[in-house]
């Protein structure tokens, strides 16, 4: 919102400058967002007449003026090569002495002295507005109006000395939308009068109407019109109407187009203004129906129904004339030709405009208050008041006003608790203390005493749509009490440092070995769209209520999707080894989840580690030959990473619905299921158009960080024995198996088995048939109390094997 002090101060004028008057719109919750000069400094330009213009005789572009500017400037001989620069015309003059705003950003003021041109001498600058820092107009000299008087400085006539203030509004602060809604705020702020003149309304010259019929009534609350006839366009806008447009930012088009965009800013009430002989009446106010289009005043064409989304229209017999509350036809706008006009204000529901604008690409002033809130009881008013300007500047015969009303909406009371307004200020609060900041506010109130506390009842007014709940009051008072008169209380706590548990991993541990295996962290939203949710096996997502856009409609409940959309965006920039993880909450439905500090009932969140890897297994290099990354080569990183714990992988009975059902595993620890690791499903490698299908794995974190504490053991003084067992066994059977057989028997001289062969064979064999396979395994003994004796060797290996044979059905090769 832009508007000149002046504008301001014509409503209310606070004994205070400038500045002092921007802090307290800041401190109340108006942020001033620039504050600045009407023009750029500049010094002696005073208003001149020309009183004769020659041409030069020794350049066709130049004249040379005689020009009088005021006492001791009357005839002053000035060369100019302005086209328009002639004779009884008043204009900016720069004396000599004078100085001119820098020509860029950074420059240094220009400073006028006598000079001459083509040997003519020149004796100060006739200025154009762009040179004034007035406009980007500089194919000529600035024009003043013909009253104006020579001699007075420039910057007085043109109060050019105003300042404009631009101020960063909230969505909530509708009211605030018009100079009379921020001069309220302003009075209430400083305790200034509010001087808001009361205009009595005119009386009709005319009997006629335009019948309306609004069919909508979850569109139109309220449709106010009235015809006036014989206005004359050709006049021209005021000058004060043309300055004040300018200082918010609008620039003149016509005396209609200009007095109702200036009763808007003032007012605060969208109004419109239709060309009467143009209009086939009756008019419906109603939503728009399919196939119907519109052409707007911005010359686009658009569909008066979007899908999905219902749009408001005011039609007349042909169709469409106007986007209710946003922008009006091309057929029935006002032009140099119109002499009969229909003008309307009307009330639409902030929800039957909001977001319209935006799905047709534009927006404007008027859908802007609208879907914010404009107030209902102000409708009439400002007809009258637009009415008013027009017949004063363009003439014109008046109609009765032609009001009709659905229904408005119902302001209900508000209570705000005293005891909660001071806990959450924080400071001490006195009945007369918030009585005062209601009635600076204009607010209606009552005060009660429930069970000893004291509670106010305020009756919010029909322009404060921001004041539905206890906890708006409680800000209205702490704007107007002042955010700096709040005292600072720093928090008061005790601080314990307390060192982390050393049997935790920590997580940034994690993140450095991943790093050093290759692997690179990315950070995703928490939310994905439901689609990729879907494909991860997720068929019930978690919807959010209010996504920030349609591609985060869900929260996600693995880190895959996330991860194989930034596969997705590395290989689309030239990537062609991917290794990327991912260290984040993931969140599913838990109906026993009950309420608590940071749970939401009915929900869980839990952490996990996730990560996949693509392309080659290592950098591509003349010492070895490429070889895509698979299985086996994840799960080794993930071994390193997580030393010491023993992860083991296990073939399930259900394989995740996102990864290959015979290239992937479950992830276990101490027999407890705590992740996935496998390739991409191939029905997902086609859809994410991968050429090979990458590695995904996934871990919860809660499993993985504890590692537990070291065991010191004592060095044996003993040697140790290693014997080698291979076995026959099937290929369906897993090497994990026959391990997990071994040290379940639980030998006391057997300090380690490892697998360090497999071999299966390529034809049948009178040892080996084409199903089987054979390990080989290294079993590491040792005795901390004596020497091993051959013996004890030969029966813990018998041991071992007569385990292999009955439980795994393995026989020695």
């Amino acid at each position: 919102m832009q508007f000149s002090e002046s504008w301001l101060r014509q409503f209310v004028n606070p004994p205070i400058d400038s500045e002092a008057l921007s802090h307290a719109l800041t401190m109340a919750g108006l942020e001033v967002e620039e504050r600045r000069s009407l023009a750029p400094p500049f010094t002696k330009i005073v208003v001149a007449e020309i009183i004769s213009a020659e041409q030069h005789p020794d350049a066709d572009r130049l004249r040379v003026c005689r020009v009088n500017a005021g006492p001791n400037h009357s005839d002053l001989q000035i060369v100019c090569g302005a086209p328009n620069a002639r004779a009884g015309i008043k204009i900016p003059c720069a004396l000599v002495g004078a100085e001119l705003p820098p020509s860029e950003v950074g420059g240094k003021p220009f400073q006028i002295k006598v000079g001459k041109l083509r040997g003519i001498e020149s004796n100060g600058m006739l200025c154009s507005g762009r040179e004034l820092g007035l406009g980007e107009d500089h194919a000529g000299i600035l024009e003043l109006p013909k009253d104006a008087p020579v001699g007075q400085d420039l910057r007085e006539y043109l109060h050019l000395d105003d300042q404009l203030f631009t101020i960063k509004l909230t969505p909530n602060k509708a009211d605030c939308l018009s100079l009379i809604g921020i001069a309220r705020e302003v009075a209430a702020i400083t305790g200034a009068a509010l001087c808001v003149p009361k205009r009595e309304p005119l009386a009709s010259t005319i009997n006629d109407r335009v019948s309306v019929n609004i069919m909508d009534a979850d569109l139109c609350g309220r449709f106010a019109g009235r015809v006036i006839r014989g206005v004359n366009t050709h006049v021209a806008t005021p000058t004060w109407i043309k300055d004040r447009l300018a200082s918010a930012g609008q620039r003149s088009i016509s005396p209609l187009v200009d007095i109702s965009n200036y009763v808007m800013l003032e007012m605060g009430q969208p109004n419109h203004i239709f060309d009467l002989d143009q209009l086939k009446a009756p008019i419906e106010v109603r939503w728009g129906k399919s196939g119907e289009s519109l052409k707007l005043l911005n010359e686009q064409t658009v569909e008066a129904h979007l899908e999905g989304m219902p749009v408001g229209v005011v039609a007349d017999q042909m169709g469409p004339i106007s986007l209710a509350g946003i922008m009006g036809g091309d057929r029935t706008a006002v032009s140099d030709k119109t002499q009969n006009i229909y003008v309307e204000a009307a009330f639409w529901w902030p929800a039957a405009i909001a977001g319209r604008a935006r799905r047709y690409h534009f927006t404007t002033d008027a859908g802007h208050r609208f879907e914010r809130g404009v107030d209902p009881q102000l409708t009439i008013s400002a007809l009258d008041y637009l009415s008013q300007l027009i017949v004063e500047i363009c003439g014109g015969q008046l109609g009765p006003i032609d009001d009709q009303i659905t229904h408005l909406p119902e302001r209900k009371a508000v209570s705000m608790r005293l005891e909660r307004a001071q806990r959450v200020i924080g400071i001490p609060l006195s009945i007369e203390q918030v009585s005062d900041v209601f009635k600076c506010l204009g607010l209606e109130f009552t005060i009660t005493g429930q069970g000893g506390a004291t509670v106010f009842t305020v009756q919010a007014p029909s322009y404060r749509f921001d004041l539905d709940i206890e906890e708006d009051l409680i800000e209205e008072v702490a704007r107007l009490y002042g955010f700096e008169n709040i005292p600072d209380h720093p928090p008061k706590a005790e601080l314990k440092m307390s060192a982390p548990l050393e049997r935790q991993r920590p997580v940034h541990a994690l993140r450095h070995r991943l790093s050093h295996e290759g692997y690179q962290e990315v950070l995703n939203f928490g939310f994905i769209d439901s689609q990729t949710e879907m494909q991860m096996g997720q068929s019930n997502p978690i919807a959010v209520l209010n996504p920030i856009a349609s591609q985060y409609g869900v929260m996600r409940s693995n880190l895959w999707g996330g991860l194989l959309q930034n596969l997705r965006s590395n290989l689309n920039r030239g990537a062609g080894r991917v290794r990327i993880f991912e260290i984040g909450r993931v969140f599913a439905r838990d109906s026993s989840q009950m309420e608590a500090p940071g749970i939401v009932a009915g929900f869980v969140q839990t952490k996990q580690v996730g990560g996949l890897a693509y392309g080659y297994a290592s950098p591509e290099q003349w010492g070895a030959p490429n070889r895509l990354v698979d299985f086996f080569d994840v799960k080794g990183d993930l071994q390193r990473v997580l030393t010491p714990l023993q992860l083991q992988t296990k073939a399930a009975e259900h394989a995740h619905p996102a990864l290959h059902p015979g290239r992937s595993a479950r992830i276990d620890l101490c027999d407890q299921a705590i992740g996935w690791i496998g390739e991409l499903h191939p029905a997902l490698q086609q859809v994410y158009e991968l050429s090979s299908a990458p590695v995904l794995f996934s871990l919860n974190w809660d499993a993985i960080c504890d590692v537990g504490l070291p065991a010191p053991t004592e060095i044996s003084k003993f040697p140790a024995v290693q014997r080698d067992l291979a076995v026959v066994v099937d290929q369906s059977v897993p090497a994990q198996t026959l391990l997990d057989v071994m040290l379940a028997q639980r030998q006391p001289f057997v300090r380690k088995i490892e697998l360090f062969d497999e071999f299966r064979p390529q034809k049948e064999s009178g040892s080996m048939a084409l199903h089987e396979k054979s390990l080989a395994f290294r079993v590491t003994l040792a005795n901390d109390q004596d020497t091993l004796q051959d013996k004890e060797v030969e029966t813990s290996i018998t041991a071992l094997l007569d385990a292999l044979q009955n439980q795994c059905k393995a026989r020695l090769r």
